[in-house]
């Protein structure tokens, strides 16, 4: 019985030099541009070296293949969205309602100007869902609702909260998808990100009153 060997996603190295530091910051923004251009069924080390104007085996010297380009993006996009969390759910002095709404502002914008790159890398997501720092990502971004939603919602029960949390972060998440496929001005975004807003921070009002979800 043969095993189905398990694709390379990784990067071979780090670079070490400034030199070495500019080249893959070069192919990382030729990717960029590729994945726009072509989608990720088209993403090839080829074209990010042609656009890059460097080598094909300069790109291997770092990533063994298109999956490891691709991965280290989507890996760059979710520490991107970890510092946003971050800086907005941990600031202590902005009461929780503004830091919500806050965030999504800035998510909702965020959504918007990345949208073609998010899609694309979308398409390339079963590659690399399940791997460590997909879950390690996930977990990061868990912990920094669960208590946010603690500091908010202090008296209302563990189970509610939790409820409470998916339903407003998932809310979140699919309202960005759908209204970042079409191309939105900064005053549409402002709009709609402030009629967001306003429904998940009177629900979490809501919440603080009764001290349970809604049926």
């Amino acid at each position: 019985m043969t095993t189905r060997r398990r694709l390379q996603i990784t990067s071979r190295k780090q670079p070490q030099q400034a030199r070495s530091t500019e080249l893959v910051a070069a192919i990382l923004e030729a990717a960029v541009q590729v994945l726009v251009k072509e989608g990720a069924t088209r993403f090839t080390t080829a074209r990010v070296a042609d656009k890059a104007g460097v080598s094909v085996g300069s790109i291997y010297q770092y990533f063994p293949n298109k999956a490891s380009i691709l991965f280290r993006l989507q890996v760059d996009e979710w520490m991107q969205t970890t510092r946003m969390l971050r800086s907005i759910l941990e600031d202590a002095g902005t009461p929780p309602l503004e830091r919500l709404r806050t965030l999504v502002h800035a998510f909702l914008r965020s959504e918007c100007e990345e949208a073609e790159v998010r899609g694309a890398l979308n398409d390339a997501a079963p590659l690399y869902r399940n791997s460590p720092e997909a879950r390690q990502a996930r977990a990061e971004g868990d912990q920094m609702i669960d208590a946010f939603m603690v500091e908010t919602l202090p008296k209302v029960s563990a189970a509610s909260r939790e409820l409470a949390g998916d339903l407003i972060f998932t809310t979140l998440s699919a309202v960005g998808s759908s209204f970042s496929q079409t191309r939105r001005t900064k005053a549409e975004i402002k709009i709609y990100a402030d009629g967001i807003a306003d429904m998940l921070c009177a629900y979490l009002q809501a919440l603080r009153q009764d001290g349970q979800p809604r049926a």
